[in-house]
């Protein structure tokens, strides 16, 4: 593809703006099932199992837990984002890349705004970002539910077709895609939701990189593969 400037950069969050390796989503991960078990009065192992299960036919599982039992997902998300953020590091080459970006820079996750300042602060990257958009402005309807997308262009005045997205789910990618976004695929061995070993089912995926700092750098010079 050929290399352009764009008006609009979007990022994902977890698993995205810093490396899964950290694995903070671990932490998120327990406090989740400890919130079903707690909720629902079910031994850990059955509220993992049925945070998974929201998780996949709901695309969250705070959104299963919305449908089907009207969890307030303020307490929700208060609740499973109260994590030690002192894992996380400072990086300094996406640091030096995003500060080479002209255009706007969002942030678009499917967890809270706090978490998300939280961890951009915790990485040095905050100052870079012109605005979050999280679960709470999409109504809480997830990625990769397309009226999540459709809402996120309207409110943030958006042009898909001069926009780059960067995502650690492939699955999230599609949509983007198909309204005309330039994607990335920020993937990584660790964590389950970036899992893909069949490349052929990553066509919606312009790029794809294990590590974001590096291709941005590259990118900005002028040089990048797929």
């Amino acid at each position: 593809m050929t290399r352009r400037e764009f008006e609009t950069w979007v990022f994902d969050l977890d698993n995205t703006l810093y490396p899964a390796t950290v694995d903070l989503f671990s932490q998120i991960d327990m406090r989740m099932k400890a919130y079903i078990s707690r909720l629902l009065d079910l031994p850990p192992e059955e509220a993992f199992r049925l945070q998974k299960y929201y998780y996949h036919t709901y695309g969250t599982s705070l959104r299963g837990l919305m449908e089907e039992h009207h969890v307030d997902p303020a307490d929700f998300l208060a609740y499973v984002h109260d994590i030690d953020h002192t894992v996380l590091s400072l990086d300094p080459e996406l640091d030096a890349a995003l500060s080479r970006i002209a255009g706007r820079k969002l942030v678009y996750t499917n967890g809270s705004a706090k978490h998300a300042e939280d961890v951009l602060l915790a990485i040095g990257l905050h100052h870079h970002f012109e605005a979050i958009y999280d679960i709470a402005a999409a109504d809480f309807v997830p990625k990769p539910q397309q009226p999540s997308y459709d809402k996120f262009l309207r409110v943030h005045g958006v042009d898909p077709k001069t926009a780059i997205f960067f995502e650690d789910s492939h699955k999230n990618l599609l949509p983007a895609h198909t309204l005309g976004m330039t994607t990335v695929l920020v993937r990584n061995a660790v964590h389950w939701s970036s899992h893909e070993t069949d490349d052929t089912a990553l066509d919606h995926c312009h790029h794809v990189t294990d590590h974001l700092g590096p291709w941005l750098t590259n990118w900005l010079d002028g040089r990048n593969a797929r």
